[in-house]
């Protein structure tokens, strides 16, 4: 048998050729961080939707310097599942510091793919063991030693594409995309994607039993990161400032957002209508943020979890003065410094409440890219029509991986600018008062520096202040400001983006989630169905204050599992404090904090244990 060292006979091979599994397994690439991997990686992803597969990729990498592990997983999923998934069926392990355990953690009847002089057949009589020497194919095809380390990648890539049967017209399109502007470079790699595809085709004997084959469930997609997405949707709103300190995972938000605005908001003469700020922490950022909605701009910074702790005090500021402004959190694991590069919904319950005094925030949910999209865009209006900053809460899993989506919708509304008096408004009125309830929607007028009427300045008080924005100590007039500030967050539930009902009939049971958790409920719901033939209910939160759907929600049903990833149970925390306190009773939580996507075997074997199933 060529290449020798298969860990099946051609008996086992057989049984798998029989035995097919079609576009429906992962491919877990082990490497180390800085080796170049990347592109490899987006090729090998690409070309898999390129064969119409629905597919998804994960990336889990140190939070530190070159050279430690760093893991890539494709998953592929005829049903469009994109959640992560515990096993890996296919391993491309090229880091030898990991080998050895990368292949241990492979079930029974995967396939290994390696440099050959790591041996890994030893550790595994019931996984499929290939062989490569993938240092003499690179060697082969690149003369640049100092190059080898990056063109070795796309060497794997060409065994991958052979042994899961690519379309090599396929991977070669995706390459090109990769290295468009670059022929040269284009050259190099899909020669090593050539070169690594031929050996396979002439060297591996293929017994494992997975494989690709053409579908059409990917037409008219796009493929995108939860971060680009959420930085495209601000541009459309119009943002015109941006003041940020770069953070782990939320960086590239603001990188995709500046590259857009350096390509459509400068002037034909070369002049920028912008402005991009890296302060100097995350509370000057902020207060930048701040400073620029109420000078009229529409304003935003993006960070994480310590980042938010920093920004508390402004943003008691911004709740209290009443200063539009929008702050994207791409949660990540702590407390403190925690593990930066992996994923969390940890942020939750903190953000609400953000700020010393009786403070609350509005906070939108986004579950998946699009939504980053749309809520990054529509977080604008929100907040200038209400007056306050607006969360916008991604995670690092839903921000930095690659995912699968529907084409986003061009914004066809036009900007909601909010109570914002002119100077013509001025002068019918003669004047005005910040922070009356004129409407009795308990939000105020402005105006904005700049406009001609010597009635439009204002003072903007985050100091105890009357209706006319004067400086007050007096009770009764604190309270008056407090209690519309709270009819205020009252009346945003009516705002907000209503929740979605994904599944709601006639069952007793009900699950609650929000974010990224919903891709692998909705996967957990399918898996219930088929193996305990029960029926589950499900609403997916979108937005704080919670809509009074909710509610209705949980009062219809006998009990709720609230799904989430934090130790704490905070959504279920925050939905005690607002449901009555007979509907509290009904809350479950399923929890998962490991700092790894959720997975929905982990939410059926919990419910399905809490069932007694």
């Amino acid at each position: 048998m060529a290449t020798g060292d298969l860990a099946l006979g051609q008996e086992q091979g057989e049984i798998n050729a029989r035995q097919r599994v079609v576009n429906d397994f992962s491919i877990n690439v082990a490497t180390v961080n800085g080796s170049g991997s990347q592109s490899a990686n987006s090729v090998l992803l690409k070309s898999i939707f390129g064969m119409g597969v629905p597919v998804s990729g994960k990336n889990l990498f140190p939070s530190n310097i070159a050279g430690l592990p760093t893991w890539y997983t494709i998953r592929a999923s005829k049903e469009g599942y994109v959640a992560r998934t515990r096993n890996t069926e296919i391993l491309v392990a090229l880091n030898p510091e990991t080998a050895r355990e990368d292949i241990l953690s492979l079930p029974a009847g995967a396939a290994a793919i390696y440099e050959e002089n790591m041996n890994l057949k030893q550790y595994r009589d019931d996984v499929v063991c290939y062989p490569v020497p993938f240092d003499k194919i690179t060697a082969s095809v690149c003369a640049e030693a100092k190059l080898r380390k990056l063109v070795r990648n796309m060497v794997y890539v060409g065994v991958v594409a052979y042994l899961i049967s690519l379309d090599l017209a396929v991977v070669e399109k995706s390459v090109k995309k990769q290295f468009a502007k670059k022929q040269k470079v284009f050259d190099l790699n899909y020669g090593a994607v050539q070169a690594g595809f031929n050996y396979a085709q002439e060297k591996l004997v293929k017994q494992d039993p997975f494989v690709i084959e053409k579908m059409d469930q990917t037409a008219g997609k796009i493929i995108i990161d939860g971060n680009a997405a959420a930085g495209m949707g601000a541009v459309f709103a119009g943002v015109t400032v941006v003041a940020w300190y770069p953070i782990t995972p939320s960086t590239s938000l603001i990188e995709a957002t500046a590259d857009l605005l350096k390509k459509f908001r400068v002037t034909p003469e070369g002049k920028a209508t912008f402005a991009v700020i890296q302060a100097e922490d995350e509370l000057a950022a902020i207060g930048m943020v701040l400073g620029a909605g109420w000078a009229g701009a529409r304003s935003m910074t993006s960070t994480s979890g310590p980042g938010i702790s920093l920004m508390a005090e402004f943003a008691g500021l911004g709740y209290f003065a009443e200063l539009p402004g929008v702050i994207f959190d791409v949660q990540r694991t702590g407390p403190s410094t925690g593990m930066p590069t992996r994923t969390s919904q940890a942020d939750l319950l903190s953000t609400a409440v953000l700020s010393h005094g009786d403070t609350k925030h509005i906070i939108l949910l986004p579950a998946s890219v699009k939504e980053c999209f749309e809520m990054g865009c529509e977080a604008f209006n929100i907040a200038e029509r209400m007056q306050t900053p607006v969360f916008v809460l991604s995670d690092l899993d839903l921000g930095m991986n690659n995912w699968m989506s529907e084409p986003f919708d061009y914004p066809t509304k036009p900007l909601d600018r909010g109570k914002v008096l002119s100077a013509e408004d001025l002068k019918k009125l003669g004047s005005f008062a910040r922070y009356k309830d004129v409407d009795g929607d308990a939000i105020g007028y402005r105006t904005l520096p700049g406009t001609d009427h010597p009635k439009a300045a204002y003072f903007t008080r985050g100091s105890g202040h009357n209706a006319a924005a004067g400086y007050t100590e007096k009770p009764d007039e604190y309270l008056e400001v407090m209690d519309r500030l709270s009819r205020k967050f009252e009346n945003a539930r009516k705002i907000v983006p209503a929740p979605v009902v994904v599944k709601d009939g006639t069952s007793k049971i009900g699950f609650l989630a929000y974010g990224s958790t919903d891709f692998a409920l909705r996967e957990s719901m399918d898996q219930i169905k088929k193996e305990y033939r029960q029926d589950v209910d499900y609403l997916r939160i979108r937005a704080y204050p919670f809509a009074h759907e909710i509610h209705d929600f949980v009062a219809s049903h006998e009990r709720v599992y609230v799904v989430e990833q934090n130790r704490d149970a905070q959504l279920a925390s925050l939905l005690k404090l607002d449901l009555p306190a007979e509907q509290v009773v009904k809350l479950r939580s399923i929890l998962h904090y490991n700092g790894l996507p959720i997975d929905a075997r982990s939410i059926t074997e919990e419910f399905a244990t809490k069932e007694g199933l």
